[in-house]
């Protein structure tokens, strides 16, 4: 796919309520947009998560929501 912008906007439409981001070096992120409750922090729910590339931030994504 495309350049970061059109990576990152695709990962947000598939993921609602997460923000993605990219750090300086290069590592993807993304960091959920709302708060969790204690019971979902509790039980193990990733207030952020990490990949090296998109595609590693998706399998992260569609894990984390499955």
């Amino acid at each position: 796919m495309g350049d970061f912008a059109e990576q990152k906007a695709a990962i947000e439409r598939e993921f609602p309520g997460w923000l993605v981001w990219r750090s300086d070096a290069g590592r993807w992120y993304a960091t959920r947009g709302g708060d969790l409750t204690e019971e979902r922090l509790r039980s193990g729910a990733a207030t952020t998560l990490s990949a090296d590339d998109a595609a590693g931030l998706r399998s992260r994504l569609a894990a984390e929501e499955g």
